[in-house]
């Protein structure tokens, strides 16, 4: 039978797994990219899973200046387009975290 210490130093070293495997796939969702359209492609968003934007396309088509309520519209859905598809692969690849773990699905773990 188990002491409470050795009861204890298990919970810890399950703890630091965890965080540590939750550290790593936050790397993982930072290098993971998706692309959000708008406007049947006239703007491209692209960002990382984690949601960080690392390029905004815009077609040369739109740089009319009375295009410019358009334009900032076009953005703003493909940003949210972006944003979506992050969301969506994010959530993916937590679930298989989450399954190798043993954690049941939907289980949200402090801090993600």
């Amino acid at each position: 039978m188990k002491s409470m210490e050795e009861m204890i130093q298990a919970a810890q070293k399950a703890a630091e797994t965890i965080q540590s495997q939750m550290n790593d796939m936050q790397v993982k969702l930072d290098a993971i990219e998706v692309e959000g359209v708008s406007g049947g492609g006239l703007v491209k968003v692209r960002a990382t899973a984690k949601g960080r934007i690392i390029r905004v396309e815009i077609d040369e088509s739109l740089m009319a200046p009375q295009e410019k309520q358009m334009v900032e519209d076009l953005v703003t859905a493909a940003f949210n387009d972006a944003r979506d598809k992050a969301d969506r692969v994010s959530n993916e690849e937590m679930q298989k975290v989450q399954g190798s773990m043993g954690l049941p699905p939907g289980f949200k773990l402090p801090g993600m």
